[in-house]
């Protein structure tokens, strides 16, 4: 194996570097998800959504179950933070966007 496209080794091949540190520096690649809700949802339905979310990806038992063995590794923040992570993966890629998340 290369090298993974993160920017922090996997813990599960700790002896496989990021291919940042392979050569490539400053790459990050990686794919990532989010919930949305329709533009205009009550804020008090969204920081309940969020919170809920928060709980499920915070309990052990789903981790180690769902969340590992997949590589997934959460990254559950704010609205206010997911919107940003957008807006800066949008900017990588050039790519233009009306699209508001929740």
């Amino acid at each position: 194996m290369l090298g993974f496209g993160s920017t922090a080794r996997i813990a599960q091949y700790p002896d496989v570097p990021t291919l940042a540190e392979s050569g490539l520096p400053g790459y990050e690649a990686g794919s990532w998800y989010g919930l949305a809700a329709p533009k205009g949802t009550p804020r008090e339905i969204v920081a309940k959504l969020n919170a809920q979310t928060q709980r499920i990806f915070d309990d052990p038992r789903f981790r180690d179950k769902f969340l590992a063995p997949n590589f997934i590794f959460s990254i559950v923040s704010s609205p206010e933070a997911f919107a940003e992570r957008i807006r800066r993966e949008i900017g990588k890629s050039g790519a233009r966007s009306s699209a508001t998340p929740m």
